[in-house]
């Protein structure tokens, strides 16, 4: 051994040094430095490790300076050494955040980071790191549509209390079409999902028809009245209302909360709202259709049912959709609204001066 150097291991770095050298899952870079240790430990000689571990002299004793000089964590990490590559200046960081927020000088309509790297005279990894590091992500876009109903924080206020605080001995129905419901049936039949596989589907199609989902979602108890129709327009809407009064119990009264759409004002509609007059109409402001709560419903069967479904025929799709409404309803879940009126007053009106400010 160099002289200067003393290895002492104490018992338990004794034991723990064993372990090491023992266990098969342990890298083959932390048993050799452990067997040197324990060599050096044991007096064995520097030639003599040299012979029994394969390493160089100055391997041998750069391990054992680290291991007295930190123990026997030392051995379980490598220092950090520093790049071969030099680091990007910060104005090389801050140039290509500036690009990002431009449109790109080709016809495009983002940047992607190998036409920013290439733009920059940098790597696309850099360029990468630099968005990632900036919270940069120019390749996604967040969809939104600010409602520019003049009553809305009228009908937002009239809604939100329904779902927060119906009225007693009523009924608080979300009502909505969901339309153009496709019975999709695939070319070819696909593979099942198996260990190490996906599922798969063919990405062509035959069409076999389409049809409309006229649905009611009771908030207080979660269930749905459903009904598949093959349009959606006034006398449809007008069956699908004598549905609901023959299903709801007499003596309730019943508050349906719907969208603007044409045929929910009709003149005949109207007509049948004041022969009914146990039913109220709740209009959600335009462009809110957030708010509406039978949309949850509508994505869950679009989720769990029609997406990946294959259908051989209008019938089989309206089937399998009458299906998905019994077992909602065997096993409902009440709605319950959470957002705060205030805070989506407050972000609408935000919403409104950035646009107002940027245009």
């Amino acid at each position: 051994m160099r002289s200067g150097i003393s290895i002492e291991v104490s018992p338990s770095d004794h034991r723990r040094l064993k372990v090491l050298v023992r266990d098969r899952n342990t890298p083959q870079k932390h048993v050799w430095r452990a067997e040197i240790v324990l060599l050096s430990a044991a007096g064995g000689g520097t030639v003599e490790i040299m012979r029994r571990t394969g390493k160089s002299k100055t391997c041998v004793w750069r391990w054992q300076e680290r291991f007295a000089a930190e123990g026997v964590d030392g051995l379980l990490r490598d220092k950090t050494r520093p790049s071969r590559i030099p680091p990007l200046a910060p104005e090389v960081a801050e140039r290509v955040v500036a690009l990002t927020l431009t449109d790109p000088p080709v016809e495009a309509t983002h940047w992607t980071a190998a036409m920013m790297a290439r733009q920059i005279g940098i790597s696309v990894s850099s360029v990468q790191r630099i968005w990632r590091a900036h919270g940069l992500r120019p390749h996604r876009v967040r969809q939104f549509k600010l409602s520019n109903d003049p009553l809305f924080v009228e009908k937002l206020r009239d809604v939100v209390g329904l779902y927060v605080d119906p009225p007693a001995h009523a009924i608080v129905l979300s009502f909505d079409e969901k339309s153009q419901i496709q019975a999709l049936d695939r070319t070819q039949p696909g593979l099942p999902l198996k260990k190490g596989r996906l599922g798969t589907m063919t990405h062509d199609y035959k069409r076999n028809g389409t049809t409309t989902l006229f649905a009611a979602l009771n908030v207080l108890d979660g269930t749905v009245i459903g009904r598949n129709m093959q349009r959606h327009r006034h006398q449809v809407f007008i069956r699908f209302l004598n549905t609901i009064e023959r299903q709801v119990p007499p003596g309730k009264s019943v508050h349906v909360i719907l969208d603007n759409y044409a045929a929910h004002k009709h003149p005949k509609v109207r007509q049948w709202l004041d022969r009914h007059e146990r039913f109220t109409f709740h209009f959600t402001p335009t462009s809110c259709s957030w708010l509406n709560a039978v949309e949850g419903f509508f994505a869950k069967l679009t989720r769990r049912r029609l997406k990946r479904g294959t259908f051989h025929s209008l019938v089989d799709l309206q089937a399998a959709i009458n299906r998905f409404v019994v077992e909602q309803n065997a096993d409902p879940k009440p709605f319950t609204w959470t957002a705060d009126p205030d805070k989506i007053i407050a972000a609408v009106k935000r919403g409104h001066q950035v646009l107002d400010s940027n245009h």
